[in-house]
């Protein structure tokens, strides 16, 4: 629901209905902002909304979504991305390193088929230089006969 809607519907003026948001997201309560998706929020709204539904079950989790107009989906991705963020740096160090090796071979991979394919265009284009010469000495002996 839009702020002037509630503000009709309420009966309080539209500053009024701002500052109480803008001092309930001060407090840390998830609250929309100006912008409509939910992925736009803050990072402190964000975190706030895992923080409150760390402990709600599967129902409980779905009736907060409606209310706050979430998908339990984006609450799931928001508290994967709080884990991830609080990974230590050692196991952040190991996944980037299988990441780096698994990048390295992919990239052995793809230099070896661009070697080979280079390798065919060569002889494609010798195999072409040759069949002109081929050409251009049959059609000279024509000629002369």
């Amino acid at each position: 629901m839009s702020v002037a809607a509630l503000s009709r519907e309420e009966g309080v003026s539209e500053p009024t209905l701002y500052n109480w948001r803008n001092q309930a997201k001060a407090h840390g309560v998830p609250v929309p902002g100006d912008k409509n998706v939910p992925d736009d929020w803050s990072a402190d709204a964000k975190l706030a909304v895992v923080i409150e539904t760390a402990a709600l079950s599967e129902i409980e989790l779905s009736e907060y979504c409606r209310r706050k107009g979430l998908y339990v989906d984006q609450v799931r991705d928001w508290r994967q991305a709080c884990l991830d963020g609080q990974q230590s740096s050692r196991e952040r160090r190991q996944a980037e390193k299988l990441q780096a090796k698994a990048d390295q071979k992919r990239i052995r991979e793809l230099e070896r088929e661009l070697q080979r394919k280079e390798k065919a265009l060569a002889e494609t284009a010798a195999l072409l230089v040759l069949r002109k010469k081929l050409n251009a000495y049959w059609s000279g002996d024509d000629e002369e006969a």
